[in-house]
């Protein structure tokens, strides 16, 4: 067993915006806040949870849509360490400076106005262009947006392995039903197979539900050394185990996705995070899944040996991933129903649920949680628990 970075460190306080008013105000037409606004909220939401104060916190790290110096001076922290990193890398980089003393209490912000700032997912402006250049090299051939992307690799993936959009559909089910049981979630109408199955396609194979929301928004998370965090609070969430596998060959035109589904990348990681928390799938009490398109679900069963490669539409319909029925699977909504944080709102899911204070949707007896993200060629995952 690799120890690494195993209970370094804790999550103590966790916070987000009102989606819902968010996305009210939005769509009536306003613009209530920018990304700094958001997060600054999300902040002090999260300060709240955890009972610090402002002067405890000396690390911040905030999203890729969230200027960090600009955020250090709205919220007054002075960090003595810090930067910039999606959800995921913000997460492992935090307990990785705890680890060297780097800092000790690390605030993790996001904010998100990217629906109120009518940002493209497509076309020939698309977002992320720039910095992900499959949008030039697939752009000859109409694919210019994720959508297109993710359709392309779905059809492939249905070819190989027989997967049929009524095994795809339980995705969209199972987190209907845990958006329909969640206060915050933007999505709360019930939907079934048939439901899904009817929707229009939007990209075939892709259906209406298999796309993620878009919506404005912010997420904080506060993380310091696992011993402290026991003095702040009685139910820290401990950070057991971390991992991290690139493939870069062809990644800039999302060939790993495209090509091979990222198992190679995700086996490689569940060797480490497993390994480090010393703990495997069978002891996972819920699975939250980084899911802008809800394919992602069935490649991770497989790529985290939840299921046998090829094998996870049976799993899905048998097993089941609802909290109704078998491995509970984003059981706040996801990206799909709950909020598009681009996988912020996961992880604050993942202590929710550790905390034992989800309510109607809470897995019962929730030990561990796997976080798991796969994004251009990157495969990371998190394992949480008490």
């Amino acid at each position: 067993m690799n120890q690494g970075l195993s209970q370094v460190a804790a999550v103590v306080g966790v916070g987000h915006t009102d989606w819902r008013g968010d996305h009210a105000r939005v769509r009536a037409g306003g613009k209530p806040r920018d990304s700094v606004g958001y997060g600054a909220l999300a902040f002090k939401d999260a300060l709240a949870d955890a009972g610090l104060k402002v002067a405890d916190i000396d690390g911040l790290i905030v999203g890729p849509t969230t200027p960090y110096e600009r955020v250090g001076e709205v919220l007054g922290i002075d960090a003595r360490w810090g930067g910039q990193a999606d959800a995921m890398m913000g997460v492992i980089q935090a307990c990785m400076a705890i680890k060297s003393g780097l800092a000790e209490v690390v605030a993790l912000v996001y904010g998100n106005d990217q629906r109120s700032g009518a940002v493209n997912y497509g076309g020939d402006n698309a977002a992320g262009g720039a910095n992900y250049l499959a949008y030039r090299y697939h752009a000859p051939w109409g694919l210019t947006s994720q959508g297109a992307l993710y359709a392309l690799m779905l059809r492939r993936y249905m070819d190989q392995t027989g997967l049929t959009s009524a095994e795809l559909a339980e995705v969209a089910v199972a987190q209907r039903l845990g958006a329909s049981l969640n206060p915050n979630a933007l999505m709360q109408e019930r939907i079934t197979v048939a439901d899904y199955l009817a929707s229009p396609f939007v990209c075939e194979p892709l259906h209406l539900f298999d796309y993620c929301l878009i919506n404005d928004g912010g997420v904080a998370l506060i993380i310091t050394e696992a011993s402290r965090a026991r003095q702040i609070r009685k139910d820290p969430v401990v950070i057991h185990g971390v991992g991290r596998y690139d493939l870069n060959k062809g990644a800039t035109s999302l060939t790993p996705r495209l090509t091979n589904f990222y198992l190679p990348a995700q086996q490689k990681v569940a060797e480490q995070v497993f390994n480090m928390a010393g703990v495997g799938p069978a002891d996972m009490s819920s699975l939250q899944v980084y899911d802008s398109f809800s394919p992602h679900i069935p490649l991770v069963l497989e790529g985290y040996g939840y299921c046998r490669p090829g094998e996870a539409g049976r799993f899905m319909t048998e097993s089941g991933i609802s909290l109704e029925k078998g491995l509970p699977i984003n059981t706040s909504g996801g990206h799909l129903s709950e909020s598009y944080m681009q996988g912020w709102n996961h992880q604050v899911e993942a202590v929710r649920q550790l905390r034992g204070n989800c309510g109607a949707r809470q897995v019962p007896n929730c030990n561990f949680v796997h976080y798991s993200s796969d994004v251009a060629g990157k495969a990371i995952s998190i394992i949480y628990g008490h």
